[in-house]
């Protein structure tokens, strides 16, 4: 299968929306009715189907933008045992993490010159009384000129000249480095470049974000919940006293792990699914007593359904379906050892069957007859 977004067009961190207007887009364009004389239409429309089903889905879409990153490392961690095995008989410097990434990235987006003036110092005084050495030497001899070229090309590292021309050359994209760092440490030097350390403390992997679908039961029990990671795996989740509706939850050091960087963090944020007994409204319940109209304009007692078992509730007489009656301390645990209530809202129902006695009374109340 192709990049999804490749096939649809679109960036890496684009949004549901925008993803499904590039879908549509793309749909349009590649359909079989509107590509007749194209024995292709058929199957690009099938692919932008695929790939929007995969990059619609939360889920789908962490799970291959995880497995592409693996795919990444792999092909950076193959690439440095190549290079390793190719550089084995020459005598070059290795090239750090720190240095590929500003290389990359230019020269302009090195590490501060008061972070490395120390270090670089001693350098820049060697150079200097060994530069001024070939220029007395090809002052008599016009044809010099061309000898640090040739001898630069075939010993690279033994003139000061030839390392002169390395280190202020700004390095860009192209060519690889000469010994490749090890993967996990591009993506640790990637992630400081991008946050702005730069120095080579260890820093964290970044965090990983998911969902985990609970009952109101499984709250007010202390349940734990399990979470299901973009790679499949999954962790137990405990909900602690006053979890609500899209609480997020942090599970220290129980993400990916990479060399050279602290663990990192899982965030789970919880959804409360709404059955047809209890909705949740923040600690507080709602629930839902159907009465018939001799009920609600007479009032009447019956009993509800809570989390502790059923209740007795008293219905006013003359409710209306917006009428709402609450229980306190029926609700969901706070953080502070309270309970919320439950509200109990009324919806008016008719019998299942017709009633003749209450159809003539409708019928004489809106006629002005009375019986």
């Amino acid at each position: 299968m192709r990049d999804p977004y490749s096939v649809l067009g679109v960036r890496r961190n684009a949004g549901p929306d925008e993803i499904k207007a590039a879908w549509r887009a793309v749909a349009k364009a590649v359909h079989p009715d509107q590509n007749k004389d194209d024995p292709l239409a058929t199957q690009r429309f099938a692919e932008a189907g695929r790939a929007y089903e995969v990059l619609k889905d939360p889920k789908l879409r962490n799970r291959y933008d995880y497995a592409r990153r693996e795919a990444e490392l792999r092909r950076m961690e193959e690439m440095k045992r190549k290079s390793r095995g190719a550089t084995e008989d020459e005598t070059v410097d290795p090239e750090t993490a720190e240095d590929m990434i500003s290389r990359i990235f230019g020269a302009d987006n090195r590490v501060k010159p008061q972070e490395t003036a120390k270090p670089q110092e001693p350098r820049s005084q060697e150079r200097k009384p060994a530069a001024a050495a070939p220029q007395s030497k090809a002052e008599p001899k016009p044809e010099a000129k061309a000898e640090p070229k040739v001898e630069a090309a075939s010993e690279p590292d033994s003139r000061p000249e030839a390392k002169e021309e390395t280190t202020e050359k700004p390095a860009g994209f192209g060519g690889f480095p000469r010994a490749a760092a090890p993967a996990a440490e591009l993506v640790s030097a990637i992630v400081r470049r991008i946050r702005g350390v730069a120095n080579k403390t260890a820093d964290k992997v970044p965090e990983i974000f998911c969902d985990v679908t609970v009952s109101v039961e499984d709250i007010f029990r202390r349940e734990k919940a399990t979470a299901t990671l973009p790679d499949g795996q999954t962790l137990k989740v405990t909900l602690p006293v006053g979890t609500t509706d899209g609480a997020v939850i942090r599970l220290k050091e129980q993400g990916y792990r990479l060399n050279g960087m602290l663990r990192g963090d899982v965030v789970v944020t919880v959804r409360i699914a709404q059955d047809a007994a209890f909705r949740p409204d923040g600690i507080d319940l709602r629930t839902t007593l159907p009465i018939n109209i001799q009920d609600a304009v007479l009032g009447c007692e019956t009993t509800v359904e809570t989390l502790t078992g059923r209740v007795k509730v008293t219905v006013p007489a003359w409710s209306g379906s917006d009428h709402v009656i609450r229980l306190k301390g029926h609700g969901l645990p706070s953080a502070d050892g309270k309970r919320g209530d439950l509200l109990v809202e009324l919806r008016l129902m008719l019998w299942e069957k017709p009633d003749e006695k209450v159809t003539d009374l409708m019928r004489s109340l809106r006629n002005g007859l009375y019986l």
